[in-house]
């Protein structure tokens, strides 16, 4: 049966149920846990497109990334998160709600990088006149050299395993986040030819919809929320008020720590938000100048 079929009878037909259009690849399971950290849980049943989420006003179901931004266009789905890069690809007419700065591998954004064999003797987009380049991104990179007026021979669709191929045409347009894919293939980097990170995108006449656009602005706060926290721990500690003052020049914070005052009135108990990678050298000064009862403890969602 034809996958929109199965959606069609799949989903249902409520007006007040808002559905979402969630990534199944590599994008997958760090989706999957950012919606857990934001307090949802998702199930995704073995051999199914149809993941369970605890929220009777949520329905789900799943689709590539590269194909998300069409169905969203056509209101298959009220929502979905995709790459700006598969908005870009498929000229989807979309609502973007926000950046989700989140992807498989770290937070940077991935950058879509033509690249040549490291022995090739071209160094320029220029060089590439008359050549064939193979990408799973055509559109982009069809574009990108007509903008510069280089005439190519052809863009090939890449089926995948596309650095493999840049020893057989004259070079490739491939996503890297890292660039260990690169540096392992042995490729060198010409030129980016777009950046991009992960999207929340809306249908137009579901962002229209009070009810949905409510929900899907709620759904954005506690998913930026999670990604916030993301590298953040919380700090408790006490402190005799003799050391107060010291004790506050260690402690960074988005505006200022908390302070209260404990039931001996010459100590008081702090509590502070910081950067995880700072907490390592922080707790020991903390130690030093006076701070005792120190505990971490990991957050799920920072709330601006």
């Amino acid at each position: 049966m034809h996958l929109l079929v199965r959606i069609a009878i799949k989903m249902s037909d409520s007006k007040s149920i808002l559905r979402i259009g969630l990534p199944k690849g590599s994008l997958q399971d760090s989706t999957v846990d950012l919606f857990a950290r934001a307090g949802y849980k998702i199930s995704i049943p073995s051999r199914s497109y149809f993941p369970t989420i605890d929220d009777p006003q949520i329905e789900m179901v799943m689709f590539r990334a590269q194909e998300m931004s069409r169905y969203v266009e056509d209101g298959v789905v009220d929502m979905g998160i995709t790459g700006h890069d598969w908005v870009i690809e498929n000229q989807s007419d979309v609502h973007e709600v926000c950046e989700l700065a989140y992807s498989r591998a770290t937070s940077n954004p991935a950058r879509w990088v033509l690249c040549v064999p490291e022995e090739s003797d071209i160094y320029k987009p220029e060089d590439m006149a008359g050549g064939i380049i193979a990408t799973e991104l055509k559109k982009t990179t069809k574009k990108y050299f007509e903008d510069r007026n280089i005439a190519i021979k052809k863009v090939e669709f890449s089926w995948g395993a596309t650095e493999v191929k840049a020893r057989l045409v004259s070079g490739i347009v491939d996503i890297t986040e890292t660039g260990s894919s690169i540096r392992a293939n042995k490729l060198r980097i010409i030129d980016t030819i777009l950046t991009s990170t992960t999207r929340l995108i809306a249908n137009h006449e579901a962002w229209k919809d009070d009810a949905k656009r409510q929900k899907i602005e709620d759904l954005a706060l506690l998913l930026k929320g999670a990604i916030e926290a993301r590298n953040q721990v919380g700090l408790k500690m006490n402190a005799p008020k003799s050391k107060l003052d010291e004790i506050l020049k260690l402690l960074p914070a988005e505006k200022s720590p908390t302070v209260n005052q404990l039931a001996d009135q010459d100590w008081v108990a702090l509590e502070v938000i910081v950067e995880e990678k700072v907490e390592r050298d922080l707790v020991p000064q903390l130690v030093r100048a006076g701070a005792t009862g120190i505990f971490s403890y990991q957050l799920n969602k920072v709330i601006h």
